[in-house]
Parts: structure tokens; sequence; C-alpha cells
């Protein structure tokens, strides 16, 4: 092989392997990213309170916490809508001075039929507040089943307008997998590890370019 074709393959193997780790997480630069020290906090409903695992305690905050070695503050509630969340930024998240505010909800305003258009500005409310206080975000969209066609694309859209970071439908591969599912809206503990293994490559990379994060403040 001519020796002048090793370094541009080597750094098209690199840039490939990059994309990989970074597949259902757009539009870097995030912003805020790495702009203060904090704990990384997530706002969500009952995938993120580990609805559906062993005693609920075994959800994949607490299963992706594990794999990176650094403390998720979870602040998920079974039940809360993207209002719910809207409502509880303030005192249940923003007061730790997050450096990374994770964002999962949606999905029980599709349940509720909630307006799409009244769920998608409650999120951008969330993106925008967070961001206003100094953290960076990262939106989980979910679809699966739940959230279908040109309403599940809007998280994606959301995350772009608004510089934040995004994985793509976490329940993907999990959503109506009987052997997956606990019942018929919430994974068990084999879903659960799939969530947390679909967002480990872009969390790590979250946290490399976020650099050391502080523990939440006492309560």
């Amino acid at each position: 092989m001519d020796r002048r074709l090793l370094l541009p393959a080597a750094l098209l193997a690199t840039a490939l392997l990059g994309l990989l780790a970074w597949r259902g997480c757009a539009w870097p630069p995030v912003r805020n990213l790495g702009a203060r020290d904090g704990p990384i906090v997530i706002l969500g409903d009952s995938l993120a309170a580990g609805v559906g695992s062993k005693g609920g305690q075994r959800g994949f905050v607490t299963r992706l916490s594990e794999k990176l070695g650094v403390e998720i503050v979870n602040r998920g509630v079974s039940g809360n809508t993207t209002q719910d969340g809207l409502e509880r930024l303030e005192t249940d998240v923003l007061a730790l001075q997050p450096a990374l505010v994770i964002l999962e909800l949606g999905g029980n305003d599709f349940l509720r039929r909630v307006d799409p258009d009244q769920t998608f500005a409650n999120l951008e409310t969330m993106i925008r507040r967070s961001q206003e206080e100094g953290a960076a975000v990262l939106v989980l969209g979910v679809r699966g089943g739940l959230l279908g066609g040109s309403r599940g694309d809007r998280f994606r859209e959301v995350a772009r307008r608004h510089q934040a970071a995004y994985v793509s439908d976490i329940l993907d591969g999990v959503f109506a997998r009987p052997a997956l599912m606990a019942d018929s809206i919430h994974p068990n503990d084999a879903g659960h590890q799939k969530i947390a293994e679909r967002l480990e490559p872009v969390m790590r990379r979250l946290l490399r370019e976020m650099g050391p994060t502080s523990p939440p403040p006492a309560r």
C-alpha cells in the first residue's frame, strides 16, 4: 500500500468513530457546555424515575450514572407532563446550579392529548431558562410508538434551534418489544439497560467537553 494513503485513511477512521460515538446527538457546539462547574440533573417523568425496573430503583438513570462514574441527580416524577416539568424547573433543578440539565419529557403529553404546540413551547421554555442560568442542555427525544411522525421530529428541531445536545428516540429498539417491556409503556430492567447503553457514548463525549462536575449541594 502506498504510505501516502495511510495517514488519510487513519484520519477518516478516527472521524467515523467520532461520528458513531455521537450518533443520535446533534448540532454541536452545545451552548454553555463546560461553561461552569456543577451537578448533572435530569428532569423527567416515569422513564427517568425508573418505573418498570426492579423496585423502581434500577432505571436507566441509575445505570447510566454507574457506567459513567458520575452522579446524576434524578428529578423524574411519574406522570409528569412538560407543564409539570416547567413548574418544577426552578426549585427542583435550577436551584442546584447544574452544569448540565437533561430533559426527558413529552410522552405523557401525548398520552393526555396535550396540544403539541403547548408541549414544545414548554420544552423550549425549559431549555431557555436552563441556558439563561448557565447550564448546558441535553434533550432526550421520545418516539417509539408514543410520538410518531412530525411530532417526534419536533424534539430535534427544538434542540437544534437552541443549541442543545440531542438524542433521538430513547425508546428506539425497546418500545413494543415484550422482552424489554414491563408493561405497555414502561421498559423492564433489560429495557432500561438498553436506554442507558444508548445514552452512554453521548454522555461520555459531553462529559469530556464539560470537564469535572461538582456534586450537588446539600439540601
